[in-house]
């Protein structure tokens, strides 16, 4: 089974009018082993940073938007392979 990193899951209430973000930092690589709750990432959203935990364990198995790269609100970041 695998599970998206929904970016729309983890978009702030306060930003609701800001539409794109960026990739700060990858703290996990593709293809490495990670528990339910653990800092996959760090985005930023103007000039506030925010971490994202992932919402599953297993394997990350896909990163989909890179560091410095930017992404729209509702884009995935990357997928989850679970048990």
């Amino acid at each position: 089974m695998s599970v998206d990193l929904d970016s729309e899951s983890i978009w702030p209430d306060d930003a609701e009018d800001v539409d794109e973000a960026v990739v700060a930092t990858w703290f996990v690589r593709e293809g490495a082993s990670i528990a339910e709750g653990d800092t996959l990432c760090e985005i930023q959203i103007e000039k506030v940073s925010i971490d994202v935990s992932s919402p599953a364990s297993g394997t990350l198995a896909e990163i989909r938007v890179g560091e410095n790269e930017e992404f729209r609100r509702g884009d995935s970041l990357g997928r989850i392979e679970s048990g």
